[in-house]
């Protein structure tokens, strides 16, 4: 009877305890300011055994609070070859903390793991989407994985997204295999993570970070939250072990096991280079390599080989004429070989935030390959997914940070360039005829190059009526009548987009009695941010650039440009402006330059750059004045 008695108090008292755990009511209340899901519980337990053995044990329970927290309560499992899952067991808690439903393996469905839609994938991923009749509920997931790959000893990262606050994280490692796995630890003012290490087993733990609120120009989410990184010096990768006890040791392992295997030089693609007819210098043999490998391949996203990282044979992308950014930057550098010019596979993190590989902690990390050629005159650089791409050009999002380039000596660590405003620019030439009705016809000519070539390589994959479509779109200011492109081009020689366009529209200048005024910028409204709300985040121009607008005005017939405006400039940190009137007889010349540097800046000078947006949106609008002779 006592031992009934007994059994009954415990079951109650567990259940109680669940409730206190998962109830909404336990959640502190300043985690509940811009949420919209709290993970209450996050525990990662990795057991590094050996070199092919680690165990890891997932137990997540998440508080979804509203429609807008949906995602987070969504269940992803990936595997692959190498990867065992066991012990699957979600339960879903209402607001109480109530258990009212149980998930095993078999609610799952399963889908092969198909990013970007990948050809050929050898991961798969397992998706329960558990759903609540009523907000706030609670989604816990637990099970066990079993790998032999062992170079992922993953970050512990407790933030991964805006709107999610952290109640309590733990992250622990049991390293009984006698490696050594170095750690980094990079705190945030955001948090710092407590750390506790007792002999063999580490455990590292945040608690009570609050949510981050997307803010206008805040940096990649990543820049913003707290982790801790490891890194093991020996390591296991779908079947193969590896050195990573420095860079160089790294470098060789990558090279010999992930690259020369797949870069036989074939007769085939001996063939193809020699058919090529090569001379002049290397960049100039090395343009002409380029432009063929484009012509011939396109992108195909391939996330099979050792983990996905290694890439397609080089003489199938040769057979086939397709593959992903590892397989096609592997491609080029083979056929580089085969001319005889020496070339680097290079890993590198894209993206629109900087994110550069820390010279002093080895580790398989990144998310993009590219190739980079020593020349006579300097480095080449080679993105070699895009067929659209000019030669010797990267993408802004390859640009202020570094890559891993990997040959059969170890890795160098090489800074990519570093934009300058003047080199990711937009010119603007443009003739504008205004009318007595205040109508306008006009005649332009762009030109992009940098960052804003990348920005405008997506036209030539319109119909000419999304062509015209789009760019009625980008000037939606003005109210076009009439729009026509012409001589739309890629110049692949010297990185430019240029296009002219002829335009009509009504409603530009406006009466006022019998004269006329109207804004001495009709292209490209500035975007304003709202400075309204107390900013918390540090902000972000991570694109730098430079619009460079020459507009010659002509009056109607009977009108005179009588007030003409003063010429301004200004400058600041975060870039400059610059406005000229020249009166040319019936015409009138306005020269506008505006730069905008590439900064992270703190939230305290956020009010100091929406004040010099707002002075150079202030200043586009400024008015000019036609009266009638």
């Amino acid at each position: 009877m006592m031992k009934n008695i007994l059994g009954l108090c415990l079951s109650a008292w567990s259940v109680l305890a669940l409730s206190q755990t998962y109830g909404i009511a336990a959640i502190p209340e300043q985690l509940l300011k811009n949420s919209n899901a709290i993970l209450r519980e996050s525990s990662e337990e990795y057991t590094l055994k050996s070199v092919n053995d680690l165990v890891i044990e997932r137990d997540q329970a998440v508080t979804i609070l509203s429609n807008a927290g949906d995602e987070f309560a969504n269940v992803y499992i990936p595997y692959n070859p190498t990867t065992k899952i066991s012990n699957i067991k979600v339960e879903l808690y209402d607001a109480a903390g109530k258990l009212t439903g149980t998930f095993s393996k078999k609610d799952f469905s399963d889908y092969t793991h198909n990013p970007s839609a990948a050809l050929y994938v050898d991961d798969r991923i397992m998706i329960l989407r558990p759903t609540a009749p009523k907000y706030p509920f609670t989604v816990r997931t637990t099970y066990t994985t079993n790998t032999s790959n062992t170079v992922y000893l993953s970050s512990f990262r407790p933030v991964s997204s805006y709107g999610i606050a952290v109640q309590n994280a733990t992250f622990t490692v049991i390293n009984t295999s006698g490696i050594n796995v170095r750690t980094k630890v990079t705190d945030r003012p955001l948090a710092k993570v407590a750390e506790n290490k007792t002999g063999n087993r580490w455990q590292y733990s945040y608690k009570n970070i609050p949510a981050v609120r997307a803010e206008d120009l805040a940096p990649s989410i990543n820049n913003l939250v707290p982790y801790v990184e490891f890194s093991p010096e020996k390591f296991t990768l779908a079947g193969r072990q590896g050195d990573m006890s420095d860079w160089n040791a790294f470098g060789k392992w990558y090279y010999s096991q992930l690259i020369n295997p797949v870069s036989e030089i074939t007769p085939e693609i001996r063939a193809e280079v020699a058919a090529l007819n090569l001379s002049g210098t290397t960049s100039q043999k090395v343009k002409t390599i380029y432009q063929y490998m484009q012509n011939k391949t396109r992108y195909v996203l391939i996330a099979m080989g050792i983990g996905g990282w290694q890439p397609m044979p080089a003489a199938e992308v040769s057979k086939k004429g397709y593959g992903d950014c590892k397989a096609l930057t592997n491609y080029m550098r083979t056929l580089l070989e085969a001319a005889g010019i020496p070339s680097y596979f290079s890993v590198i993190y894209d993206d629109r935030s900087e994110i550069s590989f820390d010279k002093d902690f080895p580790k398989l990390s990144g998310n993009h390959a590219i190739l980079m050629v020593p020349a006579e005159t300097g480095t080449i650089w080679l993105e070699n997914t895009s067929q659209k791409h000019a030669f010797n050009h990267l993408s802004f999002t390859s640009h202020h940070r570094n890559v891993l380039a990997v040959n059969k000596d170890g890795i160098k660590i090489v800074d990519t360039p570093r934009y300058k405003p003047e080199q990711s620019k937009e010119i603007l030439r443009s003739e504008v005829q205004l009318t007595e009705n205040g109508s306008m016809v006009s005649r332009s000519t762009f030109e992009f190059t940098g960052g804003q070539y990348d920005n405008n390589l997506g036209l030539f994959s319109l119909s000419s009526s999304e062509l015209e479509q789009a760019l009625k779109s980008r000037h939606h200011n003005i109210n076009t009548v009439k729009l026509a492109v012409q001589n739309l081009k890629n110049d692949r020689e010297s990185g430019k987009v240029i296009y002219d366009m002829n335009l009509e529209a009504n409603g530009f200048a406006k009466k006022l009695g019998e004269d006329l005024f109207f804004p001495v910028m009709p292209y490209y409204q500035d975007v304003v941010y709202s400075a309204n709300e107390e900013r918390t985040l540090p902000f972000e121009t991570s694109f730098p650039y430079q619009d460079d607008y020459e507009i010659r005005y002509k009056a109607p017939a009977g009108y005179k440009f009588s007030d003409i405006p003063e010429s301004k400039s200004f400058s600041t940190e975060f870039g400059s402006y610059s406005l000229t009137f020249t009166p040319e007889g019936q015409h009138l010349k306005v020269n506008r330059v505006i730069t905008v540097n590439k900064g992270q800046y703190p939230k305290e000078k956020f009010a100091d750059y929406i004040a010099f947006r707002k002075k150079t949106s202030s200043s586009d609008n400024t008015k000019i004045l036609i009266s009638k002779l």
